[in-house]
């Protein structure tokens, strides 16, 4: 895939993150640019591809748009923005009167992403991601990496789609369009490592790290959760039962949060306390 060359003229800084900045075109409101930073050329190719293969799947995300190169040297991705589109964790916190309608709409479409049958060759399967992040994680000992890793082995296998990071505010509506967004670490596998992440989200993360990133109390977060469990899970399995199932699945989300910042990180490791 070649990519395409495009000037920043055209575009302004609106955003950054770990990776890269975001753009917006100044004359055309409906086109944004994802541009990684320096150096950085597989993963912006990788993302697409994948991006690619994700949407002729029928998943509901947004179409990709195109591959493409600065200037400068720096690779990215544009594409055409959904209009009007609202995160399911922004509509909670604009709306938190509505919390259970948004918890139950982002639970449905969980149950029909997790229900998606998967190309296993195709796709990196859940447990050989968290075997790899395993091996490069400095943190832990070689007995914990072994209880660790048995616990990722002994965990059933699944056939069907694992969004990767499913936080409530990667899936976006507008109107009655219904869309899974941020989708680089799509692969397949077990329910429990995706819905981990709702888990880790709503209710394991801190109140400061939660206001910032969704905007909304924590206590708001966990309302959310609760509203979700029963239209995911079912009502026959009491919370209790339900968050120690998970737990040790957000604990495992620490070897990812762990790569990004290079440091332990206690707070979510405590989950981990089952297995180690």
């Amino acid at each position: 895939m070649e990519p395409i060359k495009i000037t920043l003229n055209d575009y302004v800084l609106s955003g950054g993150g770990a990776n890269g900045e975001s753009y917006d075109h100044k004359t055309d409101t409906s086109v944004m640019l994802k541009l990684y930073f320096p150096g950085k050329i597989q993963q912006p190719l990788d993302e697409m591809k994948l991006a690619r293969m994700v949407y002729d799947m029928g998943i509901p995300t947004p179409e990709p748009g195109e591959y493409v190169v600065t200037e400068d040297g720096r690779y990215g991705i544009r594409f055409k923005r959904v209009l009007g589109k609202k995160s399911f964790s922004r509509a909670t916190a604009d709306e938190p009167e509505k919390v259970e309608q948004f918890a139950t709409e982002f639970a449905q479409m969980c149950l029909k992403l997790h229900a998606t049958p998967v190309d296993t060759t195709l796709f990196e399967s859940v447990k050989e991601r968290y075997f790899r992040l395993l091996r490069e994680n400095p943190f832990f000992t070689t007995t914990e990496k072994d209880k660790l890793a048995r616990f990722i082995a002994d965990t059933p296998d699944e056939f069907t789609a694992v969004h990767g990071d499913l936080q409530y505010s990667n899936a976006i509506f507008v109107g009655d369009q219904r869309y899974f967004i941020d989708l680089g670490d799509f692969c397949w596998g077990n329910h429990l490592f995706d819905v981990a992440m709702v888990y880790l989200c709503c209710c394991l993360s801190d109140e400061a790290f939660i206001k910032e990133t969704f905007h909304m109390p924590k206590a708001l977060a966990i309302q959310f959760w609760e509203c979700f469990v029963p239209v995911y899970f079912g009502t026959g399995i009491p919370l209790k039962e339900i968050e120690a199932m998970i737990r040790p699945f957000a604990g495992l989300k620490t070897l990812i949060v762990e790569r990004d910042t290079k440091c332990p990180m206690p707070e979510f490791r405590a989950a981990l306390k089952p297995i180690l």
